[in-house]
């Protein structure tokens, strides 16, 4: 599966990854194919996981500067994707009932995920949600 990407000057290339060599170090391999420098490279899987965290981030802050003013939703409304408003990014994994009460489960630009508990109908301030169907 490839992702398409545009170098500085608007040529179109595609980036692809996939699992490094069986032998050797564990690796994980990213080549960009089409583009007239074509290249490859290779990292550890730590460090995709630390690229994958940055182009998540840097994808949820291209998205939230284009959004609204924030608004408030119930912990009981809240999607999978919602953005929670504040200083740091607070991203939406799992939502679920308990009762009168909610279980969220939130996932950081890092990478940490954590769960709170809240009552169903207290509001949440969002900086972003999702459009529906994303």
């Amino acid at each position: 599966m490839g992702i398409e990407i545009r170098d500085t000057e608007g040529r179109g290339a595609t980036l692809g990854v996939a699992p490094g060599p069986e032998e050797g170090p564990l690796q994980v391999a990213i080549l960009v194919e089409g583009h007239p420098a074509g290249a490859s490279w290779s990292c550890s899987p730590a460090a995709a996981r630390e690229l994958a965290a940055a182009l998540t981030t840097a994808a949820a802050e291209a998205e939230s500067a284009r959004s609204s003013e924030p608004v408030t939703v119930k912990a009981s409304e809240l999607l999978r994707g919602d953005v929670r408003d504040g200083a740091r990014l607070m991203t939406v994994e799992t939502v679920r009932r308990d009762g009168a009460n909610v279980q969220v489960t939130w996932t950081s630009g890092g990478g940490r995920s954590w769960s709170q508990m809240y009552e169903a109908d207290t509001g949440i301030r969002l900086r972003r949600r999702l459009p529906p169907g994303r």
